[in-house]
């Protein structure tokens, strides 16, 4: 019996390279899902981010590339200036079209193309950030049937982007499956990925 979940999406602003370090670093080697991540950054900063997170976890890190298949226990990252896209068929795609939110890559864009590809299958997971990317995205994840995780605003180093995710699920009528310090999700996500049998088998 599989996983009930096919893929994990992280959306992060300020204070990501910290919460990165610590979340992927606290993840079992064997971790059985992908997992895609916007990490707000410049339009030229390189690939430096997916060298750093790589050399310091267990799981690999790289920049994520065109129609590229996400492999279970690996992290793909949002390339600096193209959003990241998840195609129906599971795939990865990049796009150069305009910011959303103000930014590209946008967590927004991230989490509803996944959501549509996977639905039910996808967890969804806000961390620290300075403005309201991903939360119009985390609806959509729970309005798909997914779960979603929204870090502690009271554990953020910046605590706009939590907060405006959780006042969007509220607003939703369909609040966050769980609201955890940094510390606790990594042991959250390996519990959710070892989730066997069910809709999703």
């Amino acid at each position: 019996m599989s996983s009930n979940f096919r893929a994990v999406v992280v959306g992060v602003s300020s204070g990501g390279v910290q919460a990165l370090t610590t979340l992927l670093g606290s993840l079992p080697a064997d971790f059985p899902l992908p997992l895609l991540v916007v990490q707000h950054i410049g339009a030229e900063a390189g690939d430096g981010l997916a060298r750093l997170l790589d050399a310091q976890g267990p799981l690999r890190v790289k920049e994520a590339d065109e129609q590229e298949i996400p492999r279970p226990g690996h992290v793909y990252l949002a390339a600096p200036n193209y959003h990241l896209l998840v195609e129906p068929d599971g795939r990865l795609a990049l796009s150069a079209e305009a910011p959303v939110s103000y930014a590209r890559p946008s967590v927004d864009v991230l989490f509803e193309s996944a959501a549509e590809a996977w639905g039910p299958a996808l967890i969804g997971v806000v961390l620290t950030g300075a403005n309201h990317d991903g939360s119009r995205g985390l609806v959509r994840i729970k309005a798909r049937g997914g779960i979603a995780i929204v870090q502690d605003p009271a554990d953020a180093e910046a605590a706009q982007m939590p907060q405006a995710a959780l006042a969007a699920l509220a607003a939703a009528h369909i609040g966050a499956d769980h609201v955890v310090a940094l510390t606790a999700i990594s042991a959250l996500l390996a519990a959710l990925a070892a989730t066997k049998g069910g809709r999703h088998a």
